[in-house]
């Protein structure tokens, strides 16, 4: 059967950028560049190879690996060969690898070499029973697919298919994997464009790590979309972030505010020219007010844009523009082009402006539900609207200011606390070098607001000290009841915090 020619895929991205712009060059990674032309044959060669192995529509393909050409290409393929893509964070192994393999049902592992004993200690326990190395091989995927015929490839692939298993972050319960259509996010990308006012000249530099929805699906893609130069890095190390800035003239720059935080304190700040930066881009958490305004004094001329949003959406559901950053700081900005929302009560009420409520979506961005997860789908999915689990405050004019997480709320003698309130506060003190807040089991109040503290280098304080800031600057409820001192709080590779783990 022929495709159908209103069909929209990922991997048409690629094609379409291939036929305007085929000597251009996409891709610069290590010593590697690719133009546009052979992106997509790379590509087309790539996703042939997937299919003569035995793999067929909607199978599963895992990738285990750090940013590189050959991951972008082995996604690309999976799309043009109609299979399902499951991006996995590198940094899992053991019981949490084992868990996304199984319950994704993946038939084949894409995998760098330098993590293949991770997946060979749990491959007697997963269905899958075909790995592939990513590179570095003379048999890898990134060599099948950089030479040769290219293949006319054989797939009837429409936009309404899956493309990924876009698992979240499981920061508050195991990871779901949100199934995410070609067509959800050709919509997301073209949303991203628009809203972010991504341009071809625009030089990116993405470190970020590409199994995250926000460094493949916010940037890399919508960048590939509009024929810019990608220049990629394996991972976000600050002070090769900053040479490369300076030395190839990056124009624009996507990092979590995990990277922020620590490159604004950063010696080679001092010593690099970042004056080629035009656009600063933040999101997949929080981002301390005291540390965004720091930038914004010491670069009056970079625009920063917060991305805010869920894997579930693709993952890009608002944005605060640069020209909002002054009256709004704080603020996750507007929904963009594909996304409409609300925000509620408990009882599905429109809430009044300023008011705490859950704010709830609906868009061609979102995903079809969570994989063989029909509870989780249909609890998410009511009454016509996405209900996003985050708690914001929306006002007249439409910006929308996240509160908290609906499950990182403490319940402190029944009293809310929004824990971003707390830290915020402990943020502005100057021995402070990150800090989680989380509600600990307490007999008389229920949840004891408690800050998890990890300390600026050479700088030292105490709880007393830490308890009398905050009691400065808020009420007497949200006034930690104790503070426990780290040396890192643990994260996932996206940079979100794991409050799950600290509780425990």
């Amino acid at each position: 059967m022929s495709p159908d020619p209103r069909s929209s895929t990922v991997d048409a991205i690629v094609r379409r950028s291939a036929g305007r712009f085929p000597d251009r060059v996409a891709l610069r990674f290590e010593d590697r560049t690719v133009t546009y032309r052979e992106l997509d044959d790379a590509v087309s060669r790539a996703a042939a190879h997937l299919l003569s192995l035995g793999l067929g529509p909607g199978d599963r393909v895992a990738a285990y690996g750090t940013n590189s050409d050959a991951y972008v290409i082995g996604y690309l393929a999976a799309a043009r060969a109609g299979l399902v893509h499951v991006p996995i964070n590198y940094a899992l192994r053991g019981e949490e690898l084992s868990y996304l393999l199984g319950q994704s049902g993946a038939r084949a592992i894409l995998v760098d070499p330098a993590l293949q004993a991770n997946v060979d200690q749990v491959f007697p326990d997963v269905p899958a029973r075909i790995v592939l190395r990513l590179r570095d091989t003379d048999d890898s995927l990134l060599t099948l697919a950089s030479a040769g015929d290219v293949p006319v490839v054989e797939a009837d692939v429409a936009d309404t298919d899956l493309v990924q298993l876009l698992y979240t972050s499981g920061t508050t319960s195991k990871p779901k994997g949100a199934m995410m259509t070609h067509r959800a996010l050709v919509f997301e990308y073209t949303s991203s464009i628009v809203a972010l006012d991504l341009a071809p000249d625009d030089n990116p530099l993405i470190c970020m790590p590409l199994y995250h929805s926000a460094a493949m699906h916010v940037f890399m893609l919508p960048y590939l979309a509009i024929g810019a130069t990608i220049r990629l890095l394996p991972a976000p190390d600050i002070p090769a972030i900053l040479r490369i800035v300076e030395e190839e003239s990056v124009g624009s720059l996507f990092l979590a505010p995990t990277v922020w935080v620590p490159l604004a304190n950063h010696p080679d700040l001092d010593t690099r020219d970042l004056s080629s930066l035009r656009k600063a881009q933040y999101g997949a958490s929080i981002m301390p007010v005291t540390v965004l305004n720091r930038l914004r004094e010491r670069y009056p001329d970079l625009a920063f844009y917060n991305c805010f949003g869920q894997s579930e959406i693709g993952p890009l559901a608002c944005v605060l523009r640069p020209e909002d950053h002054e009256a709004r700081p704080s603020s996750c900005g507007k929904a963009i082009l594909f996304v409409e929302t609300r925000v509620v009560d408990t009882d599905g009420n429109d809430v009044p402006d300023g008011e705490p409520g859950e704010v709830l979506y609906r868009s061609p961005q979102l995903c079809l539900g969570y994989w063989e997860n029909p509870e989780a789908t249909a609890e998410a999915f009511r009454d016509g609207w996405f209900h996003s689990g985050d708690l914001v405050t929306r006002d007249t004019e439409g910006y929308i200011t996240v509160v908290d997480r609906i499950k990182d709320v403490i319940n402190t003698g029944g009293i809310l606390v929004a824990s971003r309130e707390v830290e915020d506060a402990l943020y502005l003190h100057s021995a402070v070098a990150e800090v989680a807040v989380i509600g600990t089991p307490d007999e008389k109040w229920i949840e004891a607001v408690t800050a998890v503290v990890v300390l600026k280098d050479g700088q030292s304080t105490t709880e007393r000290e830490l308890i009398d800031h905050v009691k400065q600057r808020l009420a007497p409820f949200k006034v930690p009841k104790a503070v426990r001192f780290v040396d890192t709080l643990p994260r996932n590779q996206s940079g979100k915090l794991l409050k799950r783990e600290l509780r425990s």
